[in-house]
């Protein structure tokens, strides 16, 4: 779906005579929420934070580079832009919430808080940005603002790590690994498709150049990027896949 969707976008392009490119970074910090913690906890959604990097093309289609002129006006042409990415982020993980309370003294809390994780992504794809006000009219005025939504999908390389302060063999030993990770356990990494969508906005800083800021949401297809996945049918407050949200800061340069 994801993939047709694209090729769409393509082929439109040509169809309308041309596009010019931009390209830029992004940074900023990443909240992944994961088998670590508990569900909709304040704690664990602060604790288990990282930082993302990236580099971003963009195709735009109201402006041809090859004769520096407009593109034929076009509803697509001024209110959408394609944008191709490579990113990693990463983060530290380890539980939070009432289950692994100072107070709570049984050995399944002490495992708890014993176990530590992280997670690093790579992640290469495409998202097709929808600006609602006219892009040309944001290109040609100095400080306006360009608010924008995104959709789009990526493929996602991931290598978890987990350890457990009480000792080795988190994952198959009971004496450090709580009931529900016995055998949901595996670091060594693997592939898989994401979905994002993200709200954002650009500021025109210079004829040739603009800031950005966007809140990401990435849903993964896997439940396995933190290196856990305890049975969904019976521990039931993990059966979501893994995501995470990532507010991203860029500079975007516009090549003629």
């Amino acid at each position: 779906m994801i993939s047709l969707l694209f090729l769409g976008v393509i082929t439109q392009a040509n169809a309308q005579f041309g596009f010019s490119h931009e390209i830029g970074a992004i940074v900023g910090p990443v909240a992944f929420q994961s088998d670590y913690g508990e569900r909709h906890d304040i704690s664990t959604n602060a604790g288990n934070t990282g930082y993302g990097i990236g580099l971003i093309h963009y195709l735009n289609f109201s402006y041809k580079a090859e004769c520096n002129c407009y593109t034929p006006e076009t509803y697509f042409n001024d209110h959408f832009k394609l944008r191709s990415e490579l990113s990693y982020n990463k983060t530290q993980l380890q539980h939070f919430g009432k289950w692994v309370d100072p107070n709570r003294t049984s050995l399944t809390a002490e495992q708890l808080r014993a176990m530590r994780g992280s997670t690093a992504v790579t992640n290469v794809g495409m998202q097709l940005e929808f600006f609602p006000y006219s892009i040309r009219d944001f290109t040609a005025t100095i400080g306006s603002w360009a608010p924008f939504i995104s959709l789009g999908g990526q493929f996602s390389f991931y290598k978890p790590t987990a350890y457990s302060e009480l000792g080795p063999g988190l994952g198959i030993l009971p004496s450090v690994t709580p009931e529900k990770y016995i055998g949901a356990f595996d670091t060594k990494g693997s592939t898989t498709w994401s979905v994002v969508s993200s709200v954002g906005t650009r500021y025109k800083l210079t004829p040739l150049s603009d800031l950005m800021i966007d809140l990401r949401w990435q849903y993964y297809f896997s439940n396995w990027v933190d290196g856990l996945n305890p049975d969904p049918k019976i521990y039931t407050e993990n059966k979501a896949n893994d995501w995470n949200l990532w507010l991203n800061f860029g500079y975007i340069y516009y090549i003629q």
